[in-house]
């Protein structure tokens, strides 16, 4: 078919109900509650969107827990993509607490999240507004730390993960989109289709413009991990770049990376705050097709079952997306002379980050030439940063020095 005609094709088909769409084993989906953890709640207040809800809580903590959304790809299921990239088990060692919206096929046929509609993508509407509510149903009953929520997904999962950071960037604390696009580019599938294929450059202004108009928010801005296979031909990679760009925009950022590096062989470009925080980071899985990387984890863990669009890669984005997200840090499991069912938190005690080495390496080049990189762009009322202390953090926290 040409161009023109599938555009159309898929124009027709978005919403039409009774179409079942595709088999989702096609695409590496599973049927909900195959082998996963999750549970569904049939009811959560208000749902606009007509999304599902599924949600996995550890048992045992006493403690308010962060809440990890993570939203799943095109053809496949909130349970699938559970099982495909390990989040149940991740959540359930680190002791934090999953909620996985799930698409229907009356929805968009093919499962993908519609996030290149205008009314499931703005503010207070849509599949954007279901998921909010789904945040709000699982923090009033479960004991969750608002603070910590957190957002990430998989291609048209990671495009409606840009979405939830545009639109309700107060909720989250930080975000990581695999193969997905940048806020606010499209609004028809003609636009989704352009965009996908070879997304059109656009200046800083313009990308951070897009978000910062889906909102009344003003700062601060949420965190962000961009993660894209060099080889993806059904998202480009330049997707990656585009995305990187927006929330460099919103952080008022430079766009020359502060510090470059290699964690498991791939490279990492990293950006960092007044404060020595690394806010944004763009992880390039070379050679790497559409999907989301899977390999051992820093602690000799495996998260995640190879399939469709889950690539073993030698790399676990999701431990290091939970990492970026500051999760890793403890293991929830159970103490020794109490029961299963109640748990405490024990340090993870794992070999020094890689990445947090080569940030101290780059830290050092940039003090040692007085690298302007090493500082964000001249803003008033903005500290400067002060390198000495980003290199004290990172030697403490890869256990280099006390």
């Amino acid at each position: 078919m040409s161009l023109s005609n599938n555009i159309e094709f898929l124009n027709r088909l978005r919403k039409m109900n009774g179409i079942n769409g595709l088999d989702p084993s096609l695409w590496g989906g599973k049927a909900p509650g195959a082998g996963s953890r999750l549970v569904e709640t049939a009811s959560f207040g208000p749902n606009p969107g007509d999304l599902r809800m599924f949600s996995f809580v550890p048992a045992g903590l006493l403690q308010k827990m962060p809440l990890v959304v993570v939203l799943h790809g095109c053809g496949q299921s909130a349970a699938g993509y559970e099982i495909g990239a390990g989040w149940s088990t991740l959540a359930q060692r680190y002791g934090f607490a999953l909620l996985m919206p799930e698409q229907k096929s009356s929805n968009n046929p093919n499962g993908c999240f519609n996030w290149f509609v205008p009314e499931d993508t703005r503010r207070g509407g849509g599949e954007a507004a279901s998921i909010r509510q789904m945040i709000e149903q699982i923090a009033g009953a479960k004991n969750i730390d608002r603070q910590r929520i957190f957002v990430t997904g998989l291609s048209a999962g990671g495009a409606m993960t840009a979405v939830m950071l545009a639109t309700y960037p107060e909720v989250f604390a930080a975000g990581a989109i695999i193969a997905g696009l940048p806020y606010g580019i499209a609004n028809n599938v003609q636009q989704a289709l352009n965009g996908m294929m070879q997304s059109p450059p656009r200046s800083a202004r313009e990308l951070g413009d897009l978000v910062r108009k889906a909102s009344p928010h003003r700062g601060p801005w949420p965190k962000l991990s961009v993660w894209h296979g060099s080889a993806d031909r059904t998202v480009h990679p330049s997707n990656a770049d585009e995305i990187v760009k927006q929330w460099l925009d919103l952080h008022q950022l430079p766009e020359t990376p502060m510090a470059l590096g290699k964690v498991d062989g791939y490279p990492r470009q990293i950006w960092w705050n007044a404060d020595g925080e690394t806010v944004v980071e763009s992880y390039t899985i070379t050679r790497m097709p559409h999907g989301t990387p899977l390999g051992v984890a820093a602690n000799d863990e495996r998260y995640g079952v190879e399939g469709a669009f889950l690539i073993e890669a030698g790399i676990s984005s999701s431990y290091h997306i939970a990492n970026f997200f500051g999760l890793t840090g403890r293991i929830h499991q159970p103490s020794p002379g109490r029961s299963a069912s109640t748990a405490i938190a024990m340090p993870d005690l794992t070999a020094p980050r890689l990445e947090q080495v080569e940030e101290v390496a780059q830290a050092y080049k940039a003090r040692g030439k007085g690298d302007r990189r090493a500082e964000p762009r001249d803003q008033p009322g903005r500290r400067g940063i002060d390198v000495n202390a980003v290199i004290t953090r990172a030697l403490t926290a890869a256990g280099l020095m006390k």
